[in-house]
Order: C-alpha cells, then sequence, then structure tokens
C-alpha cells in the first residue's frame, strides 16, 4: 500500500493530459476550424454598404433616416 496514492495520481495526471488534448484537437478541427470556414465565406461576398442601405431602408438607425 505504500505509494499508491502517488502511483494514482501520476496515472491520473497522464490520463487528464492526454484527455485535454484530445478534446482540444475534436474541438480545434470540429468547431474552430468549420467556423473559420463558414465566416470566410460569408466575407468573400459580404457588402457592407448594400447592408447599411437595406438597415436604412427599413429605419433601423437614428441618425440616418430612410430615403
Amino acid at each position: 500500500m505504500r505509494r499508491l496514492l502517488a502511483r494514482r495520481m501520476k496515472m491520473h495526471l497522464f490520463g487528464a493530459f492526454f484527455v485535454s488534448v484530445g478534446c482540444a484537437t475534436l474541438y480545434k478541427f470540429g468547431v474552430a476550424e468549420p467556423r473559420k470556414r463558414a465566416y470566410a465565406e460569408f466575407y468573400k461576398n459580404y457588402d457592407p454598404m448594400k447592408d447599411f442601405e437595406v438597415m436604412r431602408a427599413a429605419g433601423v438607425f437614428e441618425s440616418a433616416p430612410p430615403k
């Protein structure tokens, strides 16, 4: 029973490290990369002036009244 805590702690530390690296990898390739691609695709064809004019016509802005 000597050093039981130390042996178990070492095993759990290695296990926790590998689980956290695995979760970080899954998040990067499962969430972050697809999100970056989606933003890049959206802003590839995005025209902020056209969007501004649509919001202006809808009356969203007080300082820029609709024409």
